[in-house]
């Protein structure tokens, strides 16, 4: 199977799409590239987020808070799949991404809305890493070479209902 480009999507691009990235960059070499963005990026990782991906020994240095339109010009990588991972993501108009690549949501509650002690906030993020790491596991064990485009579209639409 050639290498295939996936886009983790979410308003701010500074929690769940850059933990979904570093799940997709970690878990599956060589046959997926994640890439993260946002439609109104906070302009900073959520420094939660940053700690999470460390205390669990994935690469941190990619992690930028960067808007979606790095994705849309003609030099940008081609897009494969695209998964939006908040409600309001899913709900805003997407550009048109060039090839047509598959999309889903895969909704998680924010963690960056967490409140409370450091404790809180971090059980909000290592729960937000648990449902994307099942999602990005069972997205992995698919075969989309040997899949009908229709039962691939149900299957990633059926992966974003896992824990929901």
């Amino acid at each position: 199977m050639e290498q295939k480009n996936v886009l983790i999507l979410c308003t701010g691009n500074s929690a769940r799409s850059i933990i979904g990235e570093a799940l997709i960059n970690h878990l599956c070499v060589g046959r997926y590239r994640g890439y993260s963005a946002g439609s109104k990026p906070t302009g900073t990782p959520n420094p939660f987020a940053l700690r999470l991906l460390e205390e669990k020994g994935y690469e941190t240095g990619f992690a930028r808070s960067k808007t979606w339109s790095e994705f849309e010009g003609p030099n940008a990588p081609e897009m494969h799949f695209v998964f939006t991972v908040c409600d309001s993501a899913a709900n805003e108009a997407c550009p048109v991404w060039p090839g047509a690549p598959m999309r889903a949501h895969w909704g998680i509650p924010d963690p960056a809305a967490a409140t409370g002690s450091d404790d809180v906030i971090m059980e909000a993020f290592e729960n937000a890493h648990a449902q994307l790491h099942a999602r990005v596991s069972a997205f992995m064990a698919l075969s989309p070479d040997e899949m009908d485009p229709s039962d691939l579209k149900s299957k990633i639409a059926e992966i974003g209902k896992m824990g929901a």
